[in-house]
């Protein structure tokens, strides 16, 4: 079966803060084609958040698939809060690489 990776379907993918206690990832999409395509794969779920960050369903705090933008959104509990003693990522822009690299099926 032939896939694409999600960086190169998706215009934006992005992390960042929400909040001290909260890191929110954006998927933003150009073409509805391809979010209608990643959105029906099922490849982009909650259980492949937690799968990909080693985190258990709890800490997701919202999974939105917000059609009118073409994006997907969901934001998950940090670790640690925002800039406490190591914690290394103080505005949480550093937490999306791990979905680039998520194998869409192009069916």
């Amino acid at each position: 079966m032939k896939t694409k990776k999600l960086a190169e379907l998706a215009k934006t993918i992005r992390s960042k803060n929400a909040g001290t206690d909260k890191i929110t990832f954006d998927i933003i999409f150009r073409e509805k084609e391809n979010y209608e395509l990643v959105k029906k794969s099922g490849a982009l779920t909650k259980e492949t958040i937690c799968r990909i960050y080693g985190i258990s369903e709890n800490r997701i705090t919202d999974f939105v698939e917000f059609d009118p933008a073409y994006a997907i959104k969901f934001t998950i509990y940090r670790d640690r809060p925002s800039g406490s003693p190591g914690e290394g990522d103080i505005f949480g822009c550093q937490q999306y690489p791990p979905l680039l690299d998520i194998e869409i099926p192009m069916n």
